[in-house]
């Protein structure tokens, strides 16, 4: 039986887990859809999910229809867990891409349509909400093909949009939506074109046919409408993924290769790994070697429908199950050989907070959970400060914390305090700089390191070179020179992570007799603080963008705030009484300017944001983060600490 996994992906509340319910329900798969508001949809099945009415794990659900296994992926819409979208991107052969025919495509939508380019996963595009008073499907299909040069291929059939009695049905020759498909098919073929217009015969199935090999081909995207709500235009869905016209991502050999997109926890199983076969299969009891070396032994492999599962055996190429067993499995590990996926970034921590239990002898415990989070969610990327009996973390904004809050409590038993988020800044060179630094006392010891920092462009991240021959420094410590400068640069300056500039070891020496391997290690960090020092390091702020749509009264109002916020905009427009704007808002300007407008509005303003990089920061604006472990530029210090003379 063929398989093929397909994710849900949309803005917030564009209806994505109503029309997962709405699919299994129409491919007979449960009795009765379940419903968001009412706590009963299956994809949703965290307590803190049913509570909110909102997706913060990407869920599983498999079933069978019309001699395809499916396995759909249920993904979170909410930006704060945008994580968990990037990482079920690496397991997808298709994605249907749900936009609300009201709201249109939105900043977080735009986002996922980039990714879904970048990462060259097949594309469905359903337009939900038809049923809704505002809906506008004509304005959706013109930003498609505007905005990303997308050649919708519409397959639906549409009337009474805008009302409770709308009807959707797939369209036929007789409609005029196949009359564009014709002409979709001759701009894509020439052949047909000119036996179009020298009035030859062309059957319907082959204008079909055509249609069909140019979405496998990434040609033309389908689209289709939908009421999920009241399960309008599921069957015609259903149909069109039972129509197997899109491509899949297995690798062409069969040898081993799948990859873990996901962590969970079990009470009785311990650490669950979630992983896509693009390759082979895995059986029961079988032993993996995972990449940092340790061989594990599988002890049962399930496949979950929500929060139940049942016990597979074996899971094989094209596949998605959860292994047990891989107590040190990680998200991204790969098993086996490579495999055929692209990375795309769409998250990225925003804020950092501080921990604090409200029963202080609780600090070990709640350390310890955290962890276990932080393995199923590495952005929180958890840190405690021993001196100071610190516990710190990433988050990508309030909703976040919320969540964290209530899965402290009820999976751990936990009352816990969160401090109030301080944005996080990032830091890289103004020009280039070099510094050098010596590390040969007291013996043995010897590693002399200089280097030579530059900035790069936004988004480069951290390169390295060396000019320096093997006979001069082994190239066995060239290379801890590389991993010690990506290290380090987790603290610069300022004690933020340093990004976008390029190092290259111009000089140097080891010794014969006197270094230790781990002398390099050492010796890197104080030479890369000189190097910054001498470069001028500048703070870099994350940006959003913004788009924010309030009645044409309020403009004014609006403006102002923009201004305020240091917000860089384009020119507002105002359509039929609405006044819509976009704008570059700083993070830390705009961290309950959601709740703000609200507010400004009585509750008649929207705004929906979508995190959009890091700019530099205006001087006098960012701040000093504190600084973790022992600091290079305390040079004295710094080695006695990490050759444990001394303890911080």
């Amino acid at each position: 039986m063929k398989n093929i996994n397909i994710g849900i992906l949309a803005h917030v509340d564009a209806g994505k887990t109503t029309l997962t319910e709405q699919l299994l329900f129409c491919a007979g798969a449960i009795r009765q859809a379940g419903d968001v508001n009412t706590g009963t949809a299956r994809t949703d099945y965290l307590q803190v999910e049913r509570e909110r009415g909102i997706s913060v794990r990407s869920s599983a659900v498999s079933f069978s229809y019309g001699g395809m296994q499916i396995n759909i992926i249920d993904t979170p819409g909410h930006a704060d867990f945008a994580a968990e979208v990037e990482r079920s991107l690496a397991v997808l052969d298709a994605a249907i891409l749900i936009v609300s025919a009201v709201e249109g495509i939105q900043p977080r939508t735009e986002l996922l349509i980039d990714a879904l380019i970048a990462t060259k996963t097949a594309m469905m595009v359903v337009i939900n909400k038809t049923d809704r008073q505002g809906s506008n499907v004509s304005r959706v299909l013109q930003e498609l093909r505007d905005r990303w040069e997308i050649r919708p291929a519409l397959l639906s059939h549409m009337e009474g949009e805008g009302s409770r009695e709308v009807m959707i049905r797939s369209v036929t020759a007789a409609d005029a939506a196949f009359h564009e498909l014709m002409e979709l098919c001759c701009d894509l073929d020439d052949a047909l074109l000119l036996r179009y217009l020298d009035d030859k015969e062309i059957k319907e199935e082959e204008w079909w046919d055509r249609l069909y090999t140019a979405i496998r081909q990434r040609e033309a995207v389908p689209v289709l409408y939908t009421n999920a709500s009241q399960g309008k235009g599921i069957k015609e869905l259903l149909a069109l993924i039972k129509a197997d016209i899109l491509p899949l991502k297995n690798r062409e050999d069969n040898q081993l290769s799948a990859v873990v997109y996901q962590i969970s926890h079990d009470k009785d199983m311990g650490r669950i790994a979630h992983v896509r076969m693009f390759g082979g299969s895995l059986k029961s009891r079988d032993t993996v070697v995972l990449p940092n070396q340790t061989q594990q032994k599988i002890t049962q492999i399930r496949r979950y429908q929500g929060e139940r599962y049942r016990d597979v055996g074996i899971v094989s190429s094209g596949e998605i199950a959860a292994l047990c067993g891989l107590s040190s499995a990680k998200v991204g590990d790969i098993i086996g050989e490579a495999c055929p996926y692209t990375a795309v970034h769409l998250a990225a921590p925003l804020f950092r907070v501080s921990a604090e239990p409200i029963d202080q002898k609780e600090r070990t415990a709640l350390l310890s959970a955290l962890n276990e989070l932080a393995a199923e969610e590495p952005l929180l990327d958890v840190q405690y400060v021993t001196g100071e009996q610190e516990i710190d973390l990433s988050v990508t904004g309030t909703i976040q914390l919320e969540i964290l809050t209530a899965i402290l409590r009820e999976r751990f038993g936990l009352s816990v305090r969160f401090s109030s988020p301080t944005v996080i800044y990032k830091e890289k060179p103004i020009k280039m700089g070099i510094g050098k630094d010596a590390y040969t006392m007291p013996k043995p010891c010897w590693a002399i390191v200089e280097l030579a920092v530059s900035p790069l462009k936004d988004g480069s991240g951290i390169t390295f070179s060396s000019r320096v021959p093997n006979d001069q420094i082994f190239y066995r410590y060239q290379r801890h020179v590389e991993q010690a400068v990506h290290r380090a640069a987790k603290q610069g300056i300022y004690n933020w992570e340093a990004v976008d500039f390029h190092v290259e070891l111009i000089g140097g020496s080891h010794h014969t007799v006197h270094t230790h391997p781990l002398d390099f290690f050492l010796a890197t960090p104080l030479a890369l603080y000189k190097a910054f020092e001498n470069a001028g390091m500048m703070l870099l702020e994350p940006m959003e963008l913004a788009r924010i749509s309030v009645p044409e009264e309020y403009a004014g109002r609006i403006i102002s705030d923009l201004t305020s916020m240091r917000a860089v905009y384009d020119v507002p427009v105002i359509q039929n009484g609405i006044f819509m704007a976009e704008a570059r808002i700083p993070v830390s300007e705009a961290i309950d300017y959601g709740v703000r407008l609200a507010s400004e509005t009585a509750g008649r303003g929207a705004i929906s944001v979508r995190f959009d990089g890091y700019a530099p920061c205006p001087e006098g604006i960012g701040k000093a983060a504190k600084r973790r472990g022992p600091d290079p530029r305390d040079r004295d210090r710094y080695i006695l600490t990490m050759r444990n003379a001394i303890t911080l």
